[in-house]
């Protein structure tokens, strides 16, 4: 199956539409603005036998692994997240590891399937954008129509079983003064990231190069603005990239599930 980008339509779609324009192949790129006011999640699937320990995982960094489901093993319905969601297309764009290694980036992963498969919904910094924009934080990468830069750190991850390694971070640009407000906002939805993790120098968390992102796209700080810091879902992918189960496959840095959960569901204030 080949998927295009298409142009979003001028009314938004709901979440079951925008998850059946993705099963079809009619949006295979970041999901990053569709189906406004529902949950997005980042996605980690791996066999059953290793799925105790990446759970132990997610536990102990609730900061970047805030899990919002976990599926029955053999499974790939998600009743808790949404009506007949299928994780086996209805992601934009998968990711599938073998061994620790990147092979293959397929939009659909019916044909991997496999009976001991347990789907991890991870929660996703995606959520809270919508409530920094209604607040009239501006949010970089949406006005830019891009994908949110994403960066390795040097921040360690308590590790759990054969999962460790360092903390993905998403970063967007803000004026100190949107950036104090967008701390207040985000500590309100702790299941998506909650608050920042850093703010400011990128060298002092590890990040080597802030115009070079490893995942997503790069976005210009103009003057007056400090990088914002939020831990991301695809600090998953680096522990898998670690623990080198024989497979495992992850969502796309950028293309999520859509789920029909709603944002303000999330909100603890």
């Amino acid at each position: 199956m080949t998927r295009s980008n298409t142009p979003l339509a001028s009314t938004p779609l709901s979440a079951a539409a925008e998850r059946q324009r993705i099963r079809s192949g009619a949006h295979g790129g970041p999901t990053a603005g569709l189906a406004p006011g529902h949950v997005q999640a980042n996605l980690a699937i791996l066999p059953a036998d290793w799925a105790g320990d990446f759970l132990r995982f997610c536990q102990a960094n609730p900061k970047a692994c805030p899990v919002l489901a976990v599926s029955e093993v053999g499974d790939p319905t998600l009743p808790t997240l949404g009506q007949g969601i299928d994780i086996r297309s209805d992601v934009p764009r998968y990711r599938v590891y073998r061994d620790g290694v990147l092979m293959e980036e397929p939009t659909d992963i019916t044909g991997l399937w496999r009976d001991d498969f347990v789907s991890f919904l991870i929660g996703c910094s995606f959520s809270f954008e919508e409530a920094l924009l209604a607040d009239g934080v501006p949010v970089r990468h949406i006005a830019l129509d891009r994908n949110v830069p994403m960066y390795e750190t040097g921040i360690p991850c308590v590790p759990a079983g054969r999962f460790s390694g360092n903390m993905v971070v998403s970063m967007r640009p803000m004026t100190p003064r949107d950036a104090i407000r967008a701390i207040q906002i985000t500590s309100r939805f702790p299941s998506v990231h909650g608050a920042p993790v850093h703010f400011g120098d990128p060298a002092a968390i590890g990040i080597r190069d802030i115009a070079a992102p490893e995942h997503g796209e790069a976005v210009p700080i103009e003057p007056g603005e400090v990088p914002v810091f939020w831990a991301c879902g695809v600090t998953p992918q680096v522990a898998i990239r670690n623990a080198r189960p024989p497979i495992a496959i992850a969502h796309s840095p950028g293309t999520m599930l859509i789920t029909d959960l709603l944002n303000t569901q999330l909100s603890v204030l």
